[in-house]
């Protein structure tokens, strides 16, 4: 086994959906439709594959692409997208989540989702957030503002922060554009976590997709805010077809930021799991884009800490892939 084929692997933002609640509970709905289509442009940017290619998207089918990726841990997580059919019906809940976790223990860990926040009440959401990090072993939790009623430096979203950071639990955040339709873009700027983490220093937010196409900015701020890591998660698969895009963005980040700052997701149809994670296994920094940059040689240090190590202590799990059981 090759040195970085040894490296533990973690990936945040695996989506698992119902397949009953696309087909048929809220399929008839017109802004299903336009959501469905409307993602075809990041998924032609960032994968190219189809969300159902390769399999449901459930965790049977994750398995066995994180088996065939050699992927230890993942973090799952629900999709919302209530708004699609006008507030009926989600694509997926969290006891949807737990139930399918709970045949994969040490390997599939739950990332909770308890929005849209705002739209619900805050004090429903400070519950369920509670509940699934008592009850379920929660080690994450995303903020997904794109499906809610403003910004995420609404102060109405300040309690919800006092409890994550009373619980210990990292926020994992949509951060940039939003990429599907009915949802706009204008909650998520990456300026809107500067003035959540002025007020709460102590609260862990991991900014997914590198804030695109503000990744600079977020990548100033990352090296501002102790507490704020940049998540490789959705737009990996981008830089893997793009590699130069890829080498920029993250050869930036590690002029401005300690490499303990940068973590791996997914956020892509799992059949994309092995494409991507190879490539940060592969991962180095031309000599033509050092030279010429300044961007830092990227150790194989740096590159176990972004394929698992730096995600594992923020979770408080065991980064040594002898402790992590396999069903193979």
């Amino acid at each position: 086994m090759t040195e970085s084929k040894s490296h533990f692997v973690a990936l945040t933002e695996c989506h698992i959906l119902n397949p009953a609640a696309i087909a048929e509970t809220i399929g008839y709905y017109p802004d299903a439709t336009r959501w469905w289509t409307s993602g075809g442009g990041v998924l032609r940017a960032w994968g190219g594959a189809d969300a159902m290619s390769g399999g449901p998207p459930i965790a049977e089918t994750l398995i066995r692409y994180m088996d065939e990726a050699d992927v230890d841990v993942c973090f799952c997580l629900r999709e919302g997208m209530m708004d699609i059919s006008g507030g009926t019906f989600p694509l997926s809940t969290n006891q949807f989540m737990i139930d399918q976790i709970a045949p994969y223990p040490g390997r599939m860990y739950l990332e909770a989702m308890v929005g849209p926040i705002l739209r619900r009440g805050v004090d429903h959401a400070i519950w369920e957030l509670e509940h699934l990090v008592t009850n379920f072993d929660a080690r994450l939790c995303k903020v997904y503002q794109p499906e809610d009623l403003a910004p995420l430096d609404d102060k109405r979203m300040w309690p919800f922060y006092e409890k994550a950071c009373e619980l210990d639990i990292p926020l994992t955040v949509h951060t940039g554009m939003s990429y599907v339709y009915p949802q706009p873009s204008c909650y998520t700027p990456p300026d809107t976590l500067d003035r959540v983490l002025l007020d709460f220093p102590d609260l862990k937010l991991i900014a997914y997709h590198m804030a695109w196409p503000h990744t600079e900015e977020l990548i100033g701020l990352a090296a501002k805010h102790e507490n704020l890591y940049l998540s490789l998660s959705g737009i990996v698969g981008w830089y893997q077809r793009s590699p130069y895009r890829g080498y920029h963005a993250i050869g930036t980040a590690l002029q401005w930021v300690e490499p303990t700052k940068i973590v791996l997701g997914l956020d892509l149809p799992f059949v994309d799991t092995k494409r991507v994670v190879d490539w940060v296994r592969d991962l180095t920094m031309p000599e033509e884009l050092q030279r010429n940059y300044g961007y830092p040689e990227i150790t194989d240090d740096i590159r176990a800490g972004i394929l698992g190590k730096n995600l594992a202590r923020l979770t408080k799990i065991e980064s040594n892939k002898a402790c992590v059981a396999r069903d193979k």
